[in-house]
């Protein structure tokens, strides 16, 4: 905490011109959770309180032309042991105003593997993209990133990025990361997106991703439905495929009510399931995520959302993961 402490007073003592730039911002979001039900025996019952992510965050102008960011992240351990809610750089970037359709981002800056998917679906403090949740790829990129319209009425854009392949984390391998991302925005209800990576990882292994999404969203309602693939290509031993088909629906109950639900039907087990952090899934079965809630808007920068998810297996001596949680989520 003692780094979190430090730019806090940092922030405090820049000078007021500088404030009267800048902006500082943040959000956090957690749960009361409970485990009525799970594959693991031993997390049966487990219940108790958490945060699952807190941000802190400074913008800045530096002319007409450049900007940059700051982001701290915090989040207390999701592998049901205790422990404090550990700072680090989640985005730090300076960003490039190239022209009018195109912009040119040096540091750690967001992925552009389920970027626009998260911002579609809407409810990141219920749960993950499936491409986040199930390890896909990381939400940040270290390198160089350019993003903007390939037409000027913004019909088509992109968000193309290359760096490291290791998140927030410098690099420590020869190994990079490239990816693409193709949107078109036909309507203003109507947003369409391909997507395609290709990395080389330090264990020597090589993963090549891509998806299709499409979504329809109004101020009544919004669905969307995504398929992804994943083929990790390793030097021994046999390759491996990762794939999935998602869809989510939002509608509006009330003037401060939305019903939300999703379903992810994982069409491979998941190596990686044991170590998702808050929801692990079993790594020998395919399965499918259930979700289904409520959220309730308080006034703009506060919500609770009470909601369901559920695990379920094809493999008979699986039981299903049922976790209960009253979610809140604050931003300022």
């Amino acid at each position: 905490m003692k780094r979190l402490a430090f730019l806090l007073f940092f922030l405090a003592m820049l000078p007021d011109t500088l404030h009267g730039q800048g902006k500082i911002s943040g959000l956090a979001f957690g749960d009361f959770y409970y485990i009525a039900g799970h594959h693991d025996a031993d997390l049966k019952d487990q219940n108790g309180f958490w945060l699952r992510r807190i941000y802190f965050t400074y913008d800045q102008d530096l002319g007409d032309d450049f900007a940059l960011r700051l982001r701290l992240e915090m989040a207390q351990p999701g592998n049901f042991t205790a422990g404090n809610a550990v700072p680090f750089v989640k985005d730090a970037y300076l960003k490039w105003k190239l022209n009018a359709q195109h912009e040119l981002y040096l540091g750690i800056s967001s992925s552009a593997l389920f970027n626009l998917v998260e911002s579609v679906w809407g409810y990141r403090p219920v749960e993950k993209t499936p491409a986040d949740l199930q390890k896909l790829g990381s939400s940040r990129e270290f390198g160089v990133a350019l993003k903007g319209k390939l037409t000027q009425d913004g019909v088509v854009r992109y968000h193309a990025v290359f760096g490291n392949g290791e998140g927030t984390k410098s690099e420590g391998y020869r190994g990079k990361k490239a990816g693409l991302a193709l949107q078109l925005f036909p309507t203003e209800a109507v947003v369409l997106e391909a997507y395609a990576d290709y990395a080389r990882t330090k264990a020597g292994e090589t993963l090549t991703t891509w998806h299709g999404f499409g979504a329809y969203r109004t101020e009544a309602f919004r669905v969307g439905l995504e398929y992804e693939a994943q083929h990790v290509k390793v030097e021994e031993g046999a390759d491996r495929d990762l794939r999935y088909v998602s869809g989510f629906a939002v509608v509006r109950a009330g003037e401060k009510v939305n019903l939300f639900g999703r379903v992810d039907r994982l069409l491979d087990p998941n190596p990686k399931g044991a170590s998702i952090a808050y929801i692990p899934f079993a790594t020998t079965s395919k399965a499918t995520l259930w979700i289904a809630g409520l959220d309730v808007a308080m006034n703009g920068q506060v919500h609770f959302m009470p909601n369901v998810e559920v695990v379920t297996y094809d493999a008979d001596d699986l039981d299903a993961d049922v976790f209960l949680r009253w979610t809140f989520f604050i931003k300022f």
